[in-house]
């Protein structure tokens, strides 16, 4: 299986702009400029991209986790927050901490975490990175 994507930029670092799309058209031509990426003009750019696609795969995982364990959830919620900080190195991807509240009828707390972090450790997108990643996850 392949998923594909695409980006283009024009211009140089700081006065360039680009564009990134992705081939189901989900994602299409949307821009991207140094002062999207770095600082805080509004837009998107490829780190927000990356919380996004964690964010998401996350909650999939979470959920074949739980009907592993048994229980069916009625709505999972994850935030992904990414820190995305100048390092020695560069730019880096330091960290990505997942914030979850699920909703799961007559789940068990102990198993819920259970379920939480071995979705955390198989989730591909968690696999993929090497950033630390952190989460706290609850019922509610």
């Amino acid at each position: 299986m392949e998923r594909k994507a695409s980006a283009q930029w024009n211009g140089g670092l700081k006065d360039g702009k680009g564009t990134v799309s992705t081939a189901s058209g989900a994602v299409k031509g949307v821009p991207y400029t140094f002062a999207m990426r770095f600082g805080d003009t509004p837009g998107t750019n490829p780190e927000e991209l990356v919380a996004a696609a964690h964010a998401g795969c996350f909650s999939m995982a979470l959920s074949g986790e739980l009907e592993r364990a048994g229980y069916r959830p009625e709505r999972i919620e994850t935030k992904a927050t990414l820190d995305f900080d100048k390092t020695d190195a560069g730019w880096t991807v330091k960290s990505i901490h997942l914030d979850v509240a699920a909703k799961v009828p007559g789940a068990d707390p102990a198993k819920f975490q259970t379920a939480a972090k071995a979705a955390e450790k198989g989730c591909p997108i968690s696999r993929l990175l090497k950033a630390d990643i952190t989460m706290t996850a609850k019922l509610v």
